[in-house]
């Protein structure tokens, strides 16, 4: 993960000190998706609780994790629940794919794992999360 922050950092630099572009520069470009993805992964790493742990298989691919939460308290209180997560490239404007890898029933989680949209938002004042572009399973 920290990997792609660092490649971000060296692409900008190197943006400014360039005056012409080259072929090479389009393989190098970091999606804007990438570019948020830092931002948000190093406020998520800050702010998660410590019942939840976050993955990265690949540190160069922020687009890709999973999450594994082990409540300590509550019903599922011991139990150990894991979510791979695939956030798009229209991100910020598409839902991420969010899976149950756990086998559970829940009224929002599918046989497959699928999860409900509704629980992957927070419901706004005005109506304005992924829910209302009409993304149901």
């Amino acid at each position: 993960m920290l990997m792609l922050a660092s490649k971000l950092k060296r692409d900008d630099g190197l943006k400014g000190s360039r005056t012409a572009a080259t072929a090479s520069d389009s393989t190098r470009r970091v999606s804007e998706r990438d570019k948020l993805l830092v931002k948000e992964v190093a406020e998520l790493e800050a702010n998660l609780p410590c019942t939840c742990k976050v993955h990265f298989p690949d540190p160069n691919k922020l687009h890709c994790f999973q999450l594994t939460v082990t409540p300590d308290e509550g019903y599922s209180q011991g139990g150990k629940f894991q979510f791979e997560t695939e956030v798009p490239h229209a991100y910020n404007m598409v839902l991420p794919k969010v899976k149950c890898l756990t086998k559970i029933w829940h009224p929002n989680i599918t046989e497959t794992g699928e999860i409900c949209p509704s629980l992957l938002t927070e419901h706004s004042i005005d109506g304005t999360d992924w829910v209302s572009y009409g993304r149901n399973f």
